[in-house]
Parts: C-alpha cells; structure tokens; sequence
C-alpha cells in the first residue's frame, strides 16, 4: 500500500491546528499523559489505523508501560485488574464516542464516565477522542505508511 498524499504539505494550516489540539491533549489537560496514550491506542485499534498504531504502541513503551498491558487494550474489559477503574472508565468512553453512529452515546455510559471523571476531564477526554478519530480518518485515508513499514 502506498502513501496517496502528504496533507501535512497540502493543508499545513490545518494540520496545524489539528497538531495543536493534540498538544493540549497530551501536555495540557486534566488526563495523565499515559493514560491519554491508552485512548489514542484504544481508538487506533477500533478504526484499524497502521500508522497511528505503530506510534502509539512506541509512545507506550517509550513511557515504560508495561508490554502486557499494551498487548491487551484491545481485550482490556477481560484483563482483570491490569487496568485500574479511571483506565477502564477512560477506554470505555472512548469507545462509545468512537462509535457514536452504532452507540448514540447512551445515558448508561455517560452516568459511567461522569462517576469516575470530573466534567474538565470527560470533556479532555472526549476532546482526545475525537483528536484521535481525525487522525486515524487522516492517516487512513491518505495511507500514511507507518514507521515500523518505512523502508520495507
């Protein structure tokens, strides 16, 4: 699969001001940057994004995060305690917001979010979210060739 477009030299405005969300996403919010990482990851794998899997698997290990629980994000609501309540609360919403289309984002599961987080952080949260499905609408479409790929 090749690259289709490079949209950062195309629109680099509004790359621009995607990037910067992200920089308050990652630096500014009210989330612990890890578990932020965990989202972004979550979110990669539902939408299948090879690029912003790869990243986000490397920024993971990069900040120390144990193997194990990188492995099972994909299977986090059947790996016991290796994810604490705000991890599981955190996954659980971004999956929700992901699939806004098949999930309407019922009550239940914000009643959910709202018990373990305060409404700074589902709004970080949720602002992560949506961040994270830009990208992976980006990189997918444009097929931006991840860095495990790049010269293979």
């Amino acid at each position: 699969m090749s690259k289709r477009l490079d949209y950062n030299q195309i629109a680099p405005a509004g790359m621009k001001a995607l990037n910067g969300l992200y920089g308050y996403a990652t630096t500014q919010s009210s989330l612990p940057t890890e578990l932020v990482d965990l989202v972004f990851l979550r979110i990669s794998q539902i939408n299948n994004c090879a690029f912003c899997l790869d990243m986000h698997t490397r920024d993971l290990l990069k900040k120390e995060q144990p193997i194990e629980k990188i492995a099972l994000v994909q299977a986090w609501r059947e790996a016991g305690n290796l994810f604490d309540a705000r991890e599981r609360a955190a996954l659980a919403w971004a999956e929700t917001v992901t699939r806004v289309a098949e999930t309407g984002v019922p009550d239940s599961a914000y009643e959910a979010a709202r018990a373990v987080f305060d409404e700074r952080e589902l709004v970080d949260l949720t602002l992560a979210t949506g961040l994270m499905n830009a990208y992976n609408r980006m990189g997918i479409s444009f097929r931006t060739t991840p860095q495990a790929a790049v010269g293979k």
